[in-house]
Parts: C-alpha cells; sequence; structure tokens
C-alpha cells in the first residue's frame, strides 16, 4: 500500500483530502472531533519532515453553493490548536486567495481551503475543477475514508493529476487494513450485528456476510421488517412492506449456508416515539396498534450479548434501538458492553461508523474496541466487495 511513509515531504507541498465533516452546535462549537484526530498523523508526519499542508475538505450538503452554516472557517480556531500551528484559511477553494496563500505557503505552515462543495464541480466530479485543485499542490494525499465511495473531484478525479506521486494518508491506510482483516481469514466465531432503520439500506452488506459470519444478528427497526414477513402483530413499529418477501429470502439463505442469523424476540414497547413515553418490555410479534418497538428488550439484549461475548471477530453496523433517547439505548448499550467484553477477552471489534460509532462515543467506550470506522457508507460499501473510487484512484 502506498502510503506516505514511502515519501518525505521536506520542502513540498502536500494536497492533502481529509473529511472534516464534523458536527457543530448553534454557536459553531465542534460536539465531535474524532475526524479531525483521524487526520492528525497524516498531517504531523507532514509538518515533522518539513513539508506545507493544503487541506481539502467538505463540511455538510450545501445545496445553493456558500452558506454561512457550511463554512469551513467555523473549524479553524479548533484546528490550530489541536495541531499547534496557526492554520491559514482561504475563503474559496480554487479562486485567487486560495491560489495565492498556496503559492506562498512555507514549510511547517498548514492552509484550509473553503468548503469544496460550495462548487457543484466536486460532487460532479469536474475534471477542470479537479485539474485547478491539483495546481495548489505537489503531491496529492487522500486521508477521508468516509468519502472515498464517492468519485468526487477532490477524491478521485484529482489523482490523475499526481502520475506517482499520490499516497494514502494514515487514516485511510488503517481504514482498509482493519475491515480486510474482517474480510480475509477473521478467526472464528465471527460474529455480524445490523441494526438501524432499514434492511433496504443493508441489504447488500447483509447478502456478502452470509459468505461470511457464522452469526448475523439483526436489531434496530430493521427487525420488525423479518417479524412483519414471519406473521408477526408490529403495531406501529417501523416497516418496509415491500421487502418482507426479501426478509424471508434472507432467512432460507441463512439457514442454507449454515449462517445462525439471530432476531429479537421481545421489544421495549412505546406509546408514543419520546423519551418520555410509557413503556413496557414484551414480544416483539405482539405489538398492539397504536404503539411501537423502539429498542430490542431484555431479553433479546442477554441472547445477542452471550453470542457476541464467546465470538473473536466482530463487525457492528447500526443501533438496537432509539439510542439517542437515553430510555431506549439499553439494547445498544448492551450490545457495546458485549463488544467490548469480547475485545479484552483478545476479540476483534470493527465499529462500522455512523451511528455506531456515535453509540460507542456517547458510551466512552471508543478506547475499549479495536477499531472505530470514521467512514459509514464507504466502510458498507468496501464490505460489500465494491471498488471505492477514492481508493482505486491512488492504487491504479
Amino acid at each position: 500500500m502506498k502510503t506516505i511513509d514511502n515519501f518525505n515531504f521536506s520542502d513540498k507541498k502536500a494536497l492533502v483530502r481529509v473529511d472534516f465533516n464534523v458536527p457543530l452546535d448553534d454557536d459553531f462549537n465542534i460536539t465531535d472531533d474524532n475526524r479531525i484526530q483521524g487526520a492528525k498523523p497524516t498531517i504531523e508526519k507532514i509538518l515533522k519532515d518539513g513539508g506545507s499542508v493544503i487541506l481539502m475538505s467538505h463540511l455538510g450538503r450545501p445545496k445553493d453553493g456558500p452558506t454561512d452554516k457550511y463554512s469551513l472557517k467555523h473549524i479553524v480556531a479548533h484546528l490550530s490548536k489541536e495541531l499547534g500551528v496557526d492554520v491559514q484559511f482561504a475563503d474559496d477553494a480554487i479562486g485567487e486567495q486560495a491560489v495565492e496563500k498556496a503559492k506562498n505557503l512555507k514549510p511547517g505552515e498548514v492552509l484550509l481551503l473553503e468548503n469544496l462543495r460550495f462548487y457543484k464541480e466536486e460532487e460532479k466530479g469536474d475534471r477542470d475543477f479537479a485539474e485547478k485543485l491539483s495546481k495548489l499542490g505537489e503531491i496529492y494525499v487522500n486521508d477521508a475514508f468516509g468519502t472515498a465511495h464517492r468519485a468526487h473531484a477532490s477524491t478521485a478525479v484529482i489523482a490523475g493529476f499526481f502520475p506517482g506521486k499520490k499516497y494514502f494518508g494514515y487514516l485511510m491506510a488503517a481504514e482498509i487494513e482493519n475491515a480486510e482483516k474482517v474480510l480475509n481469514n477473521p478467526e472464528r466465531p465471527f460474529t455480524a450485528i445490523m441494526g438501524g432503520a432499514k434492511v433496504s439500506d443493508k441489504l447488500n452488506l447483509i447478502e456478502a456476510l452470509l459468505d461470511k459470519v457464522d452469526n448475523l444478528i439483526i436489531g434496530g427497526g430493521m427487525a420488525y421488517t423479518f417479524v412483519k414477513a414471519r406473521g408477526g402483530q408490529i403495531g406501529d413499529s417501523l416497516v418496509e412492506l415491500d421487502k418482507l418477501d426479501l426478509a424471508n429470502e434472507l432467512v432460507k439463505k441463512a439457514e442454507a449456508k449454515g449462517v445462525n442469523l439471530v432476531l429479537p424476540t421481545d421489544a421495549q414497547i412505546a406509546d408514543k416515539f419520546s423519551n418520555d413515553a410509557t413503556t413496557y418490555d414484551g414480544p416483539n410479534d405482539e405489538i398492539p396498534d397504536g404503539k411501537q418497538g423502539l429498542d430490542i428488550g431484555a431479553e433479546s439484549a442477554t441472547h445477542f450479548a452471550e453470542i457476541i461475548s464467546a465470538s473473536n471477530t466482530i463487525i457492528w453496523n447500526g443501533p438496537m434501538g432509539v439510542f439517542e433517547f437515553d430510555t431506549f439505548a439499553k439494547g445498544t448499550k448492551a450490545v457495546a458492553d458485549a463488544i467490548v467484553t469480547a475485545t479484552e477477552r483478545g476479540a476483534f471489534s470493527l465499529i462500522g461508523g455512523g451511528d455506531s460509532a456515535a453509540a460507542i462515543s456517547k458510551f466512552g467506550m471508543t478506547e475499549h474496541v479495536s477499531y472505530v470506522s470514521t467512514g459509514g457508507g464507504a466502510l458498507l460499501e468496501y464490505m460489500e466487495g465494491k471498488t471505492l473510487p477514492g481508493v482505486k484512484a491512488i492504487e491504479d
């Protein structure tokens, strides 16, 4: 793998694609800087070599060009503090100010460009836009795994302008290595835990995992599609009525492949979608109309934990319930606790970005699992066996 360890950046300007799409509160304070922490080792290596760094990122999903809410200027102070360098900021990505500041950047200095998605050309993968970006630096480094599944100008197209001068950053390399560890020769038993709202969001991943895992645990909102498919009564719980046949097919495929597909048997049933709902534990196939399952029940949590605790390779993607509400966080917490227990015993655990990463962080367990991915969608597609444009662009 062509990582930045293969290059000395002395007196070189490195153009680094990072994923600084961090959550901000109403006062523009960063509420979770894991993505910045993930990129720090790459930036620090380049600066230590005596190089300079030009950072490119997106933030949010601006629809109509430049928007103050989505400006990367809001993260400059935090980034400066973390890097111990006064980070310079260009209020555009390819305009006069960006060109001038990049040109005058000295070794040991850092420049952050404005939000790439203020330009519609970024998401369109526009070649001219990528070429203009490429002229700002001498070496290209992709350290943005969270966007590696997108064929955008700054993640895939730009690499073509750096033949022999393009590298993976440390975060990208770690993401790929850890995903490969799970995909190739996992130590058994190998357990995958799938949660979240929809079967359709995880369909390709579930199909791919059925050829690899020993146990497939399904929780969260998607479980009710399976329960409904078996004729269960699920009240007002989440369901994809057009996926009932598919759910039954997946159960049959698991049986044919000898995979232990495990569904919840009970649910925490609520009278409304609210943290202060009135709740009780009951069978998840006997949920009355007007009520909904918002978490797995205690029986399911115990059963899931037993399987996870005995596993030697674990991948987790998606919560067991509406964990953002403390009332419905118990099932997700039980899964997280079991993963930590298995990890401490020597198992390898990969947490698949997105809500799973948010849950592990909420419970203060980030340091107690093997690896927490920064890329939800990118990891899913990689695990499905798809080629990620951002990865392929460096390897070509």
